[in-house]
């Protein structure tokens, strides 16, 4: 590969990378492993046993990896692009190979149904094929961000409400694991009957207690 080949290739990988609106994927520490990975493997693509993939067709085709896009039109648009005529196979195995990299995701079966229907309807607006793909790289951005933020709630419901479990069995007098009461900085637990009290230390260490209640005013032994 030519230097001005790498230097655009680089370019492209680059202008990929910024165009999202997003600060936190442009800040997070994978998305730019993923960034450096790519970069160097668009320096040695001149190694590459993929013959009929050049910079075009392989940036194309990685910015559809997740996207659902129909795949016989796939085909078609990259076969309309310069380079050797592409078969059923090239694309599939391409394609696989782009999914199988670890810096790549895997397609949200999810996320199907949504993005053909937004495919279906700027295809039938006129929309080029590119243009389509960035716009549901935006749109799968926003509902994996949607996705994580309702994985990230229910699972906060489920510690409170494991939390509330264990501290009504904690008062009720029934044994339970360690929990907190209230917004207490204290850790009780209550083992065949024996209460337990972890305080924290200044010196940030932990006092162990063997107690009668949960006031953090008993010391016990």
């Amino acid at each position: 590969m030519k230097n001005d080949d790498r230097v655009s290739a680089v370019r492209e990988i680059l202008f990929e990378y910024v165009k999202s609106p997003s600060l936190r994927h442009i800040r997070d520490p994978h998305s730019i492993i993923r960034l450096a990975q790519e970069i160097v493997r668009s320096i040695d693509r001149g190694d590459s046993v993929w013959r009929k993939w050049d910079g075009q067709r392989e940036t194309l085709l990685k910015s559809a990896v997740g996207c659902w896009i129909p795949f016989e039109d796939l085909r078609n648009f990259l076969n309309g692009m310069p380079g050797p005529p592409l078969t059923s196979t090239d694309v599939v195995q391409r394609l696989k190979a782009f999914e199988d990299e670890e810096y790549y995701n895997y397609p949200n079966e999810d996320l199907q149904e949504g993005c053909l229907a937004v495919y279906d309807k700027e295809k039938s607006d006129g929309t080029e094929l590119p243009a389509i793909i960035g716009l549901l790289q935006d749109q799968i951005e926003r509902e994996e961000e949607r996705i994580r933020r309702e994985q990230r709630e229910r699972y906060e419901r489920r510690r409170d409400e494991d939390r509330k479990a264990r501290e009504e069995r904690l008062l009720a007098g029934a044994d339970c694991t360690w929990t907190q009461v209230g917004k207490s900085p204290h850790w009780c637990c209550r083992t065949n009957g024996r209460t337990y009290r972890l305080t924290p230390t200044k010196d940030k260490m932990w006092n162990l207690y063997r107690v009668n209640s949960t006031s953090p005013e008993e010391k016990g032994p």
